[in-house]
């Protein structure tokens, strides 16, 4: 039942969202680290999980990962969905919850998206529009 004057709805999420998302990023960031889910292709990658977002009912994850000194991040997107009972199963025994969430894998562009920002910025175009004129103070 919903609260009366509580009518807006919000985008932002909860502070309960976030700190289960934030337990779950570092069980399944452990996880990978030990090497519990034994993929030959895993195996040999290093792996960030940057984020992982929990929608309002907590029943599902979704999981930001990225290869560590670049890589194929949709490939590896797509690799751990296919494992993705494997490290469900794995993170199991870190957490303790009332509901294991499912999880969803997705590539953490992010990384690549500041680089490109980055890069913007350092165009000698943009450089000379930064700087300031040597001009004196009037005052």
């Amino acid at each position: 039942m919903a609260r009366p004057g509580n009518n807006k709805i919000s985008k932002e999420p909860t502070q309960r969202q976030l700190r289960v998302g934030e337990i779950v990023r570092r069980a399944i960031d452990g996880t990978l680290r030990r090497g519990e889910i034994r993929v030959p292709e895993l195996e040999r990658m290093m792996i960030t999980v940057p984020e992982v977002r929990m929608s309002p009912d907590l029943r599902n994850a979704s999981i930001y990962v990225a290869p560590l000194g670049g890589g194929d991040g949709d490939a590896l997107a797509s690799l751990l969905n296919t494992h993705r009972k494997a490290v469900r199963g794995s993170i199991t025994k870190d957490l303790s919850m009332k509901f294991m969430p499912n999880l969803k894998f997705f590539a953490d562009n992010s990384y690549d998206e500041a680089t490109k920002i980055d890069r913007l910025l350092r165009q000698p175009k943009v450089l000379a529009d930064l700087q300031a004129p040597d001009t004196p103070d009037d005052e």
